[in-house]
């Protein structure tokens, strides 16, 4: 079982800085950075999907023997304040519209995965008189995409985020549940370790439970303090071990604070995965 590596990079439309996207340079030059650091792949953050050339960007992942991981929906609600849940019918709408383009995106390059993290916005604003109506509007936005993306090839993996930056979906099992009520086979599960350290009792169990459910598709990198792997307490040998036991075969993607730079904590983070994934450093 291969356990792949990636690392987040944003899509050549993005300028403004994001805080969780590695590597420095234009898109090309981040790309041939990724590869020469030996990442099997990049998770593409992007704002702007329609504007991209997806042919281009696939001559460039070529050039460099780099397959995309997923396509990551963060760059919406960072850069662009997009969310599924905005308290602006009309904001949400083109939230949508916006995730469509992603998963066009996704298809057009390969990617399996499309990712909803933040993007799903919150429960608590001005446009819903109760929370229960909140989440019944992003049950049907969900089951829509979801039904969208399987006409598309792709899948969509719905990200936990601790309480401080959500509150719906804050562990590992509310993710399996609000899928289940979603009841589409094309929405799945993104585990965040950062995330995981804050909200679940246990990061193995978890990662058990979610995968003898058949819904973890893919996992996102960061230690306790959401630095690179190894500056934190988070046990990625544990981790790994128990993803290989549980049979995935998915990709680990480093979605972190950029500390000291960009560029080292891309090398940091994959010298200690090589190192927990018994690979030569």
């Amino acid at each position: 079982m291969t356990l792949k590596l990636a690392v987040v990079i944003p899509t050549p439309e993005v300028q403004a800085p994001i805080p969780v996207a590695l590597l420095t340079g234009d898109f090309s030059l981040r790309l041939e950075k990724a590869a020469r650091l030996g990442y099997d792949g990049v998770e593409l953050m992007a704002s702007r999907p329609g504007e991209l050339d997806p042919a281009e960007i696939h001559g460039q992942l070529s050039r460099c023997g780099l397959q995309v991981a997923a396509i990551a929906s963060g760059a919406l609600a960072l850069l662009d304040r997009l969310t599924l849940l905005a308290a602006d019918r009309e904001t949400s709408r083109s939230a949508e519209a916006r995730l469509d383009q992603l998963i066009e995106l996704a298809a057009a390059l390969g990617a399996p995965i499309v990712t909803i993290g933040g993007f799903r916005g919150r429960l608590a604003n001005p446009t819903w008189t109760d929370p229960s109506g909140a989440r019944a509007h992003l049950v049907e936005v969900l089951r829509r995409a979801a039904q969208r993306a399987a006409a598309a090839g792709v899948r969509l993996a719905l990200e936990p985020l601790n309480r401080y930056e959500s509150d719906i979906v804050n562990n590992a099992d509310e993710g399996l549940a609000l899928i289940d009520e979603v009841g589409h086979g094309n929405l799945g599960l993104l585990l965040d370790t950062f995330h995981m350290n804050i909200e679940e009792a246990n990061i193995a169990a978890s990662i058990e439970h979610a995968m003898a459910s058949g819904n973890l598709w893919h996992i996102h990198l960061g230690d306790s303090n959401r630095l690179p792997p190894g500056q934190g307490h988070i046990d990625f040998g544990e981790i790994v071990a128990t993803l290989r036991r549980t049979g995935y075969d998915g990709y680990l993607s480093a979605e972190l604070l950029p500390r000291p730079n960009p560029d080292t904590a891309a090398e940091s983070t994959i010298k200690h995965m090589h190192r927990a994934l018994g690979r030569p450093a």
